[in-house]
Formats: C-alpha cells, sequence, structure tokens
C-alpha cells in the first residue's frame, strides 16, 4: 500500500510541476506519465483521469490556503501578522499559480471542482473579513464594515485574476515568475493604503517597499 501511495503522490506532484510550467490544457496524462517513465495504464490505476488530479492538487491547496487565512485568537493583530499573510499567500499563488492561470476553464470542466470552489472563495472572503477586522480592532486599519467588505473582495478579485492579467500582457506568459506574482500582493497592499493609521503608518510603509517590484519587472518575460 505504501509504494501505491507513493506513487499517487508522484503523480501528483509532477502534475503539478507540468501544469505550472505548460498550463494545465497544454499537458495531457499521456504527458504526465512520459515525462515520469511510467505507463499510462499505471497512470490510470491511480486516477481514472485528469480532472481527478486536478481534484487533488485543489485540495492541497485549499487546505493550505485555509490553514493561514485565519484572525489571531486571544491577542490583537500586528504588522507581523499582516507580513505573516501576504508571505503565504505569495507562497500559496507561486506553487499553485496553474489554478489562476486557467481557473475558469477548469470550472467550467467540472461541476464538481465548481461546487467545491465556490464554498471555497466564500468561505475565503468571510476569513479576509475577519482579518481585516481584527486589523480594525488593534488600530493598524481604520475601516467600517462596509469598506471591510469592499475591500475584502476587491482583494479577492485582484489576487484571483492577477495571473490571468499577467497571461494576457506578457509576451511568453509560459515564463510566469516569482516576482511578477509578487507584483500582485503588492496591488493588495496599496488597496489598503488609504486605511491605514498614523500609529501603524510606518511598519506598513516597510512592508509596502519590501513588496514593490516595478511593472516593468512583471511584465517583463525574460
Amino acid at each position: 500500500m505504501a509504494a501505491r501511495i507513493k506513487t499517487s503522490q508522484r503523480i501528483v506532484n509532477t502534475s503539478l510541476e507540468l501544469f505550472n510550467q505548460l498550463g494545465e490544457r497544454s499537458v495531457s496524462t499521456n504527458h504526465i506519465a512520459a515525462h515520469m517513465e511510467i505507463s499510462p495504464g499505471n497512470l490510470y490505476y491511480h486516477f481514472p483521469n485528469k480532472q481527478a488530479i486536478i481534484a487533488v492538487l485543489f485540495g492541497e491547496y485549499e487546505t493550505l490556503v485555509l490553514s493561514f487565512l485565519r484572525a489571531p485568537e486571544g491577542r490583537l493583530a500586528t504588522v507581523a501578522d499582516k507580513h505573516f499573510y501576504l508571505q503565504q499567500l505569495l507562497d500559496a499563488m507561486w506553487r499553485y499559480r496553474f489554478l489562476y492561470r486557467d481557473i475558469e476553464h477548469l470550472l467550467h470542466s467540472d461541476s464538481e471542482l465548481a461546487s467545491r470552489y465556490r464554498l471555497f472563495s466564500q468561505n475565503c472572503l468571510k476569513q479576509a473579513q475577519l482579518i481585516y477586522a481584527s486589523f480594525v480592532e488593534a488600530g493598524i486599519l481604520n475601516m467600517t464594515p462596509l469598506q471591510i467588505e469592499s475591500l475584502t473582495l476587491n482583494a479577492w478579485i485582484i489576487l484571483t485574476s492577477w495571473v490571468g492579467f499577467l497571461c494576457t500582457t506578457r509576451e511568453n506568459s509560459d515564463q510566469l515568475s516569482e516576482q511578477a506574482i509578487k507584483r500582485g500582493v503588492y496591488q493588495l497592499l496599496v488597496l489598503e493604503a488609504g486605511f491605514v493609521t498614523d500609529q501603524a503608518r510606518e511598519a506598513v510603509d516597510e512592508l509596502i517597499k519590501e513588496y514593490y517590484v516595478p511593472l516593468e519587472n512583471a511584465l517583463d518575460s525574460h
């Protein structure tokens, strides 16, 4: 049994690597099997089709995001928490970038995945609102509940569409860099800039500087 688990995880890991590199639509199950030097039959023993592999990868991604997207408990939030969320988001977006790149196609092709993604989106929006509320409570941001709701929605739209934006504006969309995705996280920080309190301004400005990537670097395909 251990060997079977190992092979199935290898298939998942290889698929992630190829999907990220080439885009999910350009990669077939035969392509994955050939890359792993296993027979297509061996791959089908573990996964009946490509959608089954994507479902596992989405599950990994969902678990990862929901593990860090939660407000601090039993204490006030800090700017260090903000740094933590940004770094975790960047890591998740980079590790599973194919999901962002091909999301509409993936959801259109698999109604079960589309249902899971809708629930995941709602959960993320709810958790993000709680996180923003915790920054308000800690005196880092100054926002009304309606502003929190609107900012959360804008942040979600930016983060989920950023990779798609890069793919339509870069000469070579296959060569996405982590720096290019980092600029998307920076865009999120800029959304919040007008709501930062005087007491937190200096620390947040440092964070903005850290995540800044010149737009030409993000859009450059070389």
